[in-house]
C-alpha cells in the first residue's frame, strides 16, 4: 500500500510499471469531461496528459498533486489523501488510513454529485481500503433494493408467437415461415414489460466487475446475490454512457443511486484483458471541489435557517459580460447577503507573518466580489488541519473603496472544523463510521452560526 498526500511526499514505485501506470492514468484524465465528479477548469481543459500524480521516474518515485481517492493498480493500492492530514516524519497505519477515509466518506456524503444511500448499517471502520467501502456501499444498497422491487419497463421485442399480439411483421411471415409451412409461427413486434432491460443488464455487468476484484466477503455475498436475482437478466458489457442516458419516472426515483454507482465505477475503470475483468480503477477528485461542496452541501442540511446558493454564475465583473463572478457561496441569514468563498489551504497561523498565510489573488477575488454584488461584509472558509486543529477567526483585512468615496470592504478570513483526530475517529465503537463525525457536525454547525452572527451583528 503506498500513502501519498497531496503535495506532500514521495514514494518508491517499480520503475518497470511506470508506462503502464501512465498510460491508465492518461484514460482516466480524459474521461474526467464526461464525469459528474469532476470539475474541469480551464486550464486543464486541452491537457491531455494526467496531472493525478506525478512521476518522478529519474527518482522511481510517485508523488500527489490536488486530488484525493484511491487508485487500484496491479494489485497494488495508491491511496491519494488529503494534505490537511499530513504530518511530517509520522508513519500512518492502516488504522490512520482508515480514517482518512471515513472523514472522505463523510464529506462526500455532504456534496451533490455523489448520491449516497441514507443508512450507513455495517459499513465500519475495518474496511481502511476507499475502493472497498464504495464496493460495499453498491452492494449493499443494491441488493436491499432489489430484493423489495426490481425495476421493469416496457421494452420492444420481436418474437414468434401462436396468436398475433402487438403487429405482425407480415415480410418475414411470408419469407421465412408461410414459404416453410410453419403458418403458426406469427412473427409480431410489440412492447412487453421485461426483467431483462438496459438498467438491469449495466446492474449485473457491474457487479460481475466488483466481484472479481472485491476483498470483503460481505460485499462479496451481496454482489452474488444481486447476480443471483437477476439471472434472467442478459449478460451484456455496458458502457458509462450508456448508464448515464438512463433515466427514471418517480415511482422509480431510488434506483438512480444505483444508477449513479454503475457509472461510477464504469468510468473510472479500464479493462486489458478479454474477459472483462476489472483490473484497474481509479477513483480521483479534486478536493478543493470537494471541500467547496461540502460546504455547500453542510449548509444546506444541517442549518434550515439558513439558505445558500452555490456557484451564481449570471453577475459579470466587465459590461460586455465576458468574464463571469462565481463566488462560491451566496447566503442569505437573518434577511442579509453574504458573499462566501471556500479555499482549500493549509494557512499559517503565526502571529508573526503580517499576511497570515492568505494570498493576494484572493484578496484581489474577493474585492472583486464586494463590488459586484454589492456587498460590503465578505467571508472566507478556510479547513482545519491536523497541526492546527482548533477553528479561529484567521484574520480580518479592511480595504477602502476610493471610487465609493471611501467606503470599507470588510474581508473575514475563518479556518472552521473540517477534521478532526484520526483517534478520535479510531476509537470509536458504533456499527456505523458516520456516528464517528456526531462531535465534529455540531461543531461545524455552531462554529458557522456564529459566524454569521458576528457578519448580521456588525452590519446593523
Amino acid at each position: 500500500m503506498i500513502n501519498l498526500f497531496e503535495y506532500q511526499n514521495q514514494e518508491p514505485f517499480e520503475a518497470d510499471q511506470f508506462d503502464e501506470l501512465e498510460l491508465f492514468l492518461d484514460d482516466i484524465w480524459n474521461k474526467r469531461e464526461k464525469s459528474s465528479y469532476f470539475s474541469v477548469s480551464e486550464d486543464e481543459e486541452l491537457v491531455e496528459a494526467q496531472r493525478f500524480l506525478q512521476l518522478l521516474r529519474k527518482e522511481h518515485h510517485l508523488k500527489s498533486n490536488k486530488y484525493v481517492g484511491v487508485i487500484h493498480f496491479n494489485k497494488q493500492t495508491i491511496n491519494l489523501l488529503p494534505k490537511v492530514f499530513f504530518q511530517n516524519r509520522k508513519t500512518y497505519t492502516e488504522k490512520d488510513v482508515r480514517s482518512i477515509n471515513a472523514h472522505v466518506l463523510w464529506w462526500l456524503s455532504y456534496c451533490r454529485k455523489l448520491r449516497f444511500p441514507n443508512y450507513q448499517t455495517g459499513l465500519t471502520n475495518e474496511k481502511e481500503d476507499f475502493f472497498e467501502i464504495l464496493i460495499y456501499l453498491f452492494s449493499k444498497y443494491t441488493k436491499q433494493l432489489l430484493s423489495s422491487s426490481i425495476f421493469q419497463q416496457y421494452v420492444n421485442v420481436e418474437r414468434d408467437l401462436n396468436v398475433v399480439k402487438g403487429s405482425v411483421n407480415f415480410n418475414a411471415y411470408v419469407g421465412n415461415h408461410i414459404s416453410r409451412g410453419n403458418y403458426h409461427h406469427i412473427p409480431c413486434s410489440y412492447d412487453s414489460f421485461e426483467l431483462d432491460n438496459e438498467f438491469n443488464r449495466c446492474i449485473k455487468y457491474v457487479a460481475e466487475l466488483l466481484l472479481s476484484v472485491s476483498k470483503d466477503n460481505q460485499s462479496k455475498r451481496n454482489l452474488r446475490d444481486i447476480i443471483f436475482i437477476l439471472d434472467e437478466v442478459s449478460e451484456e458489457s455496458i458502457t458509462a454512457n450508456q448508464c448515464r442516458s438512463i433515466q427514471f419516472n418517480p415511482m422509480f426515483k431510488e434506483f438512480e443511486t444505483v444508477r449513479d454507482y454503475c457509472i461510477l465505477f464504469l468510468e473510472n475503470s479500464v479493462s486489458f484483458n478479454y474477459k472483462s475483468s476489472l483490473q484497474l480503477f481509479a477513483f480521483l477528485l479534486p478536493m478543493e471541489y470537494v471541500f467547496e461542496d461540502f460546504v455547500f452541501g453542510f449548509i444546506q442540511k444541517e442549518i434550515e435557517e439558513l439558505n445558500a446558493k452555490a456557484q451564481i454564475s449570471n453577475t459579470f465583473l466587465d459590461t460586455n459580460r465576458h468574464f463571469a463572478l462565481k463566488p462560491d457561496l451566496l447566503l442569505n441569514y437573518k434577511n442579509q447577503h453574504i458573499v462566501a468563498d471556500t479555499k482549500y489551504k493549509i494557512v499559517n497561523l503565526d502571529e508573526q507573518d503580517s499576511k497570515r498565510g492568505l494570498s493576494q489573488s484572493d484578496l484581489y477575488q474577493m474585492v472583486s466580489y464586494a463590488i459586484r454584488f454589492e456587498s460590503k461584509k465578505i467571508i472566507l472558509f478556510y479547513p482545519n488541519s491536523i497541526n492546527a486543529i482548533e477553528p479561529c477567526e484567521i484574520k480580518t483585512l479592511q480595504i477602502q473603496d476610493m471610487l465609493a468615496e471611501g467606503q470599507e470592504i470588510e474581508v473575514k478570513a475563518y479556518q472552521i472544523p473540517f477534521i478532526q483526530t484520526l483517534e478520535l475517529v479510531a476509537k470509536q465503537d458504533s456499527n456505523t463510521i458516520f456516528k464517528s463525525f456526531d462531535t465534529l457536525r455540531d461543531s461545524l454547525k455552531q462554529n458557522l452560526i456564529n459566524i454569521l452572527d458576528k457578519q448580521t451583528t456588525s452590519n446593523s
